[in-house]
C-alpha cells in the first residue's frame, strides 16, 4: 500500500531518503506521525527508525542539512528541528525486560523487530523512506485496519506488552481517549482490558513523574472523564489516584441516598474542559470533592451531609502532588481553588454583602476568575429550574465582585500599614503586639469598618494601639 503524496511532501523526508541510500541503510517513519498522517492530524513529531546506527544517521542527516543534532547517547536516540518540525532519530531495536524493572534490555535489530516492541497496533504502522518503494506502508500487525474501527490493540499478546512495560496500560487509555471524536469513540478491546486488570499491579513499578506525565496529557484531552471511566474499568485508578475511585458508589439509608460523587466529579471536569484549557484549573475540578468520602455522614431529619469536604480536600492536595512529583506553584494553586470551591456558592445563597465579596477576593487573589469558572462548573444539577436559579445567583455574585474591585481594590492585598511603620511610631522592637495590629487593620478593612488606604488605616492603627495601651511616638 501506498502513502498518498501529500503525507512524505516534507523537504526532511527527501534529505532523509538520501542519506539512507548514500549510507546503504533503510529508514523509515515510524509511529504518530504516520498515524496522525491517517487521522488528518496535523503532526510536527517525526520518528525515524534505521536499520543501523541512529546517532551515527542523525549525523549524516546533520551535515546535510546543517542543523544541530542533540544526541542523547544513554536511549541511542538524536534529534534535530528542520522546517517547524521536530525529528527523533533511532535505531531499530529489540526490547527484552526485567520483571522488576521497566528498563529493558536494548538489542540492535531489524524495523519488524522495532514494531513488534510498539505499545499498540495504531503506532506500529510506518512508511518506507527507500527509493524503490517510498511512501510504501508497512503494516504487519492491521493498524490501519484497528485505526478505521476505532480499535486500541497491542501487537502482541496484551500480557506481554504490559507485563514489559506497565505505562503502557495508561498509554492505552490516554490514546483512546485522545483519538476519540464525536465522530467515533476509540476502545480499548476486550483482552487488553482484561490483561489490564491482571497487571494493574504493575504500575507500582512507574516512576511516578512518568505516571504524572501521562496524567496530564490525559487531562488535556478534549473530554477527560473517558480516561478516569477507562482506568476504573481496567481497575488502575485505585493504583493512579485512589482519592478519585474513593468517590465511587451511592449509600443508602432509609431510602435516602447521596449523588455519585465519582460521575459528578467527572461532569465537573468535562464541563470546566469544555471552556478552558488551562491544566491545573482542570487538576482543582478533579480533585474539588476528594474530602467528601472522609466527611460524609447521615443525619435522619437532614439526610446526607459533607460538611468540611472542601477544607479537608484541600489538605489533600499537597500529598497528592508531591506523590506525583507535580509543581509546588500548580499544587498551591489547586488547593486553593479546593478550599475556595463552596464560597460563591454560597455567597449566591445566602446574599451578597460587600465584606463576604471583599474576604473572597482576598482569599482568591488573581485566581477569582478561574474560581468563578469550577463553581460554575460544579452545577450539574439535572432541574433546570434550579440551575437557573444557581447561575442567576452567580451573575449578581460576578458583577460584585468586579463593583467591589473597582472600589475597594483588594484583590492581591497589601496591608497598608507595615511592621516596620508601627516599630517606628511606637518605638517598639519586633513583638507579637505589630501582628495584632496589622491583622485587626486588615480586618477592619475587609469588614468595611475602614476604606483601603493609608489616612484611614493610620487613624484606626492608632485608636487599636491606645486600646492596648500603647503611646505613640510621633
Amino acid at each position: 500500500m501506498t502513502a498518498a503524496p501529500q503525507y512524505l511532501d516534507r523537504e526532511i523526508f527527501r534529505i532523509v531518503s538520501d542519506v539512507a541510500a548514500e549510507s546503504g541503510v533503510r529508514a523509515f517513519v515510524i509511529g504518530g506521525y504516520v498515524r496522525d498522517c491517517f487521522l488528518g492530524r496535523k503532526c510536527n513529531d517525526i520518528d525515524i527508525v534505521v536499520e543501523g546506527s541512529g546517532i551515527d544517521f542523525a549525523h549524516a542527516v546533520g551535515r546535510r542539512t546543517g542543523k544541530y543534532v542533540s544526541y542523547f547517547k544513554n536511549f541511542g536516540t538524536a534529534m534535530l528541528h528542520f522546517e517547524g518540525d521536530e525529528v527523533e532519530f533511532v535505531g531499530a531495536r529489540r526490547e527484552s525486560y526485567r520483571r522488576e524493572s521497566r528498563k529493558p534490555v536494548v538489542e540492535n535489530g531489524t524495523l519488524e523487530d522495532d514494531q513488534r516492541r510498539r505499545d499498540f497496533t495504531i503506532n506500529a504502522m510506518a512508511f518506507s523512506l527507500q527509493k524503490e518503494d517510498f511512501g510504501a506502508l508497512v503494516d504487519p500487525f492491521g493498524g490501519i485496519r484497528d485505526l478505521a474501527r476505532g480499535i486500541v490493540r497491542t501487537p502482541l499478546e496484551p500480557d506481554t506488552t504490559y507485563s514489559d512495560d506497565p505505562l503502557r496500560m495508561l498509554r492505552a487509555v490516554r490514546f483512546a481517549t485522545k483519538l476519540s471524536t464525536p465522530e467515533l469513540t476509540f476502545r480499548i478491546v476486550p483482552e487488553s482490558m482484561e490483561s489490564m486488570r491482571r497487571m494493574a499491579e504493575r504500575l507500582n513499578i512507574l516512576s511516578r513523574e512518568r505516571v504524572a506525565d501521562e496524567l496530564n496529557k490525559m487531562m488535556a484531552t478534549r473530554c477527560p472523564s473517558m480516561a478516569f471511566r477507562l482506568m476504573d474499568e481496567a481497575g488502575l485508578l485505585p493504583y493512579i489516584l485512589p482519592c478519585i475511585s474513593a468517590l465511587k458508589g451511592v449509600e443508602t439509608v432509609d431510602g435516602r441516598g447521596h449523588k455519585d460523587n465519582f460521575e459528578h466529579t467527572l461532569a465537573v471536569l468535562d464541563n470546566v474542559a469544555s471552556v478552558s484549557d488551562k491544566l491545573w484549573l482542570r487538576w482543582a475540578a478533579l480533585l474539588h470533592d476528594i474530602g467528601k468520602p472522609s466527611t460524609k455522614k447521615y443525619d435522619g431529619k437532614a439526610g446526607w451531609s459533607f460538611h468540611g469536604h472542601e477544607l479537608v480536600g484541600s489538605r489533600m492536595v499537597p500529598k497528592i502532588f508531591e506523590s506525583l512529583k507535580l509543581p509546588l506553584d500548580a499544587m498551591k494553586y489547586v488547593k486553593k481553588l479546593v478550599w475556595l470551591h463552596l464560597r460563591p456558592i454560597s455567597l449566591a445563597d445566602e446574599g451578597v454583602t460587600d465584606s463576604a465579596v471583599r474576604r473572597l477576593l482576598f482569599d482568591a487573589g488573581d485566581d477569582v476568575e478561574d474560581l468563578m469558572v469550577l463553581c460554575n462548573a460544579d452545577v450539574t444539577s439535572k432541574n433546570p429550574a434550579k440551575v437557573a436559579r444557581i447561575r442567576a445567583n452567580f451573575g449578581v455574585v460576578s458583577g460584585k465582585l468586579v463593583e467591589v474591585e473597582a472600589k475597594d481594590a483588594i484583590r492581591n492585598f497589601k496591608n497598608p500599614i507595615s511592621g516596620e511603620y508601627v516599630m517606628e511610631v511606637y518605638g517598639i522592637p519586633p513583638c507579637s503586639t505589630i501582628g495584632v495590629i496589622k491583622e485587626a487593620v486588615k480586618e477592619a478593612i475587609l469588614d468595611g469598618v475602614i476604606g483601603n488606604n493609608f489616612e484611614e488605616a493610620d487613624r484606626f492603627m492608632r485608636e487599636k494601639a491606645a486600646g492596648m495601651g500603647l503611646n505613640a511616638q510621633r
